[in-house]
C-alpha cells in the first residue's frame, strides 16, 4: 500500500487554542484588543522579563521594519545582513530607502560570519541584522561586541529562534536593540501569522506602538472601550497598518504555554535523525554550544562531496517517496532584484553557495513520529546508496 505523503511541516492546534479563538469570537472583540494585549504581556514573562516591551505585530516582517524605522534607518544608511536568509530580512531595509550590504556565514554553523560582517562595515553602516539560522543562536557575544565598537544598532532577526538560548540566556533577553520573532504557521509556535518585536527601549517601543497602527496617538481598544466618550485621536505619524488580531493572539496565548514542550519535542526528533542518518554522505546540522538550547526550527542536511547525487536529484527522489521537503535558503545574492541592484556574484560568499547547492531541509514538526523519522531515514538511505 502507497503511503500517505509526510509533509515538510505541519502546525499543531489542539482543543485549548480551538477554545480560546470561539471565546475570542464570542467577545465581540476580533481585532487587537485584550487578548493582544495579554498576549504581549505573557510573551515578556515567557522570556523572564516582564519589564520588557514586547509589541505584536502581524509578521515578523512588519516587527523588522518597525524596529529600524524607530531606530532612524533611512536613506543613505547601510544595514549589514546574512545573505542566506528569506528575503523579508533584506527587503525591510529598503522600505526605509537605505541600502542593505550582504556578509556570507559561517560554513559549520550556517549562521552570519562576525568576520565577514566587520569587513562589511563602512561609515554609513548604522545597523547589523543577525539571522538565528535554523532555530541555532548566531554568534551574539562577538556581533554585539563589534556593534558597540562601531556604534551600530543590532535587531535580531529571531523568526526561527523561540526558544533558543545564547551562554544561558533566552534569544530577546539579550544586549540587541530589538528582537522580533514569528509566529508564521511552520514556526515553534503560531497565530497563524503574527510576530512579535521586543525591546528594553522604552523610545523604541512607544515609536513602534505608534507606527504599527497607522501613526495614531491612540489605539482602538483604547479609545473603543473608554466609559466616557474618547473618539478623538491625533495622527503623529504616517504609520503602517501592523496590529496583530485578538483571534490570532487567541492561538498565541495557548501555543506559548506549549512552547517549551514543543522545543523539546523537536528535539526529541532532531537527535533520532542524528542517529539514523550516520553513516550516510550527509552534513547533519551543528548542535548549540553546551548549556544551550537550539530551538529546531529546521533540520538541515548537507550532501557531502561523497555523495552519489545532486541536490535537486535527491529532492524529486524524496518526493517520489512522497515526503516533503525544502531549500533554507536560496541565498539572496541569487535572487534577481538584490543580484542585480548590487552587482553580486556568488564568489563573493563562498560558504553560502556552497552550503545552498547541497542542502535540504527535512521535515520537523511536532505532529511527527518516531516512525515517520525512520522513514524519512530510509529513503534518503536508498536514495543515495
Amino acid at each position: 500500500m502507497t503511503q500517505a505523503f509526510l509533509p515538510f511541516a505541519l502546525p499543531e492546534i489542539g482543543d485549548e487554542e480551538i477554545a480560546e479563538v470561539v471565546d475570542t469570537l464570542r467577545s465581540g472583540w476580533v481585532t487587537t484588543g485584550p487578548k493582544a494585549k495579554r498576549f504581549e504581556q505573557a510573551f515578556a514573562e515567557f522570556l523572564g522579563e516582564p519589564s520588557l516591551h514586547a509589541i505584536a505585530v502581524n509578521s515578523a516582517t512588519a516587527g523588522l521594519h518597525l524596529a529600524l524605522e524607530a531606530l532612524g534607518i533611512g536613506p543613505g544608511d547601510e544595514v549589514i545582513t546574512t545573505t542566506h536568509t528569506f528575503t523579508a530580512t533584506a527587503e525591510v531595509v529598503r522600505y526605509l530607502g537605505a541600502d542593505v550590504v550582504l556578509a556570507d556565514i559561517d560554513p559549520t554553523t550556517l549562521n552570519i560570519d562576525p568576520a565577514a560582517v566587520e569587513r562589511a562595515i563602512t561609515p554609513r553602516t548604522k545597523a547589523i541584522i543577525p539571522v538565528h539560522y535554523a532555530g541555532l543562536a548566531a554568534d551574539m557575544p562577538a556581533l554585539i561586541a563589534l556593534a558597540r565598537r562601531h556604534g551600530l544598532k543590532v535587531v535580531e532577526d529571531a523568526a526561527h529562534a523561540l526558544p533558543t538560548t545564547c551562554g544561558g540566556r533566552l534569544v530577546g533577553t539579550l544586549e540587541s536593540d530589538a528582537t522580533v520573532f514569528s509566529f508564521y504557521a511552520n514556526k515553534t509556535i503560531t497565530t497563524g501569522e503574527g510576530g512579535m518585536l521586543v525591546t528594553r527601549d522604552a523610545a523604541l517601543a512607544r515609536r513602534a506602538q505608534v507606527m504599527r497602527l497607522h501613526g495614531m496617538n491612540r489605539d482602538a481598544f483604547d479609545r473603543f472601550t473608554a466609559k466616557v466618550p474618547s473618539w478623538y485621536y491625533e495622527i503623529v505619524a504616517p504609520g503602517f497598518k501592523y496590529n496583530l488580531t485578538d483571534i490570532a493572539a487567541a492561538l498565541g496565548l495557548q501555543q506559548l504555554k506549549k512552547a517549551h514542550a514543543f522545543q523539546q519535542r523537536r528535539a526529541a526528533l532532531a537527535a533520532r535523525y542524528d542517529e539514523r542518518l550516520q553513516g550516510l554522505p550527509l552534513v547533519r546540522p551543528p548542535r548549540p554550544a553546551a548549556g544551550d538550547t537550539h530551538a529546531w526550527h529546521l533540520y538541515v542536511v548537507r550532501l557531502t562531496d561523497e555523495a552519489k547525487l545532486g541536490r535537486d536529484e535527491l529532492i524529486e527522489r524524496l518526493f517520489a517517496a512522497g515526503i516533503g521537503c525544502s531549500v533554507h535558503y536560496i541565498p539572496l545574492h541569487l535572487h534577481p532584484y538584490w543580484r542585480d541592484r548590487y552587482g553580486l556574484v556568488p564568489e563573493q560568499f563562498p560558504h553560502s553557495q556552497h552550503a545552498y547547492e547541497r542542502m535540504v531541509s527535512l521535515p520537523l514538526y511536532t505532529r511527527m513520529s518516531e516512525a515517520d523519522v525512520d522513514r524519512v531515514a530510509r529513503a534518503l538511505a536508498e536514495a543515495l546508496a
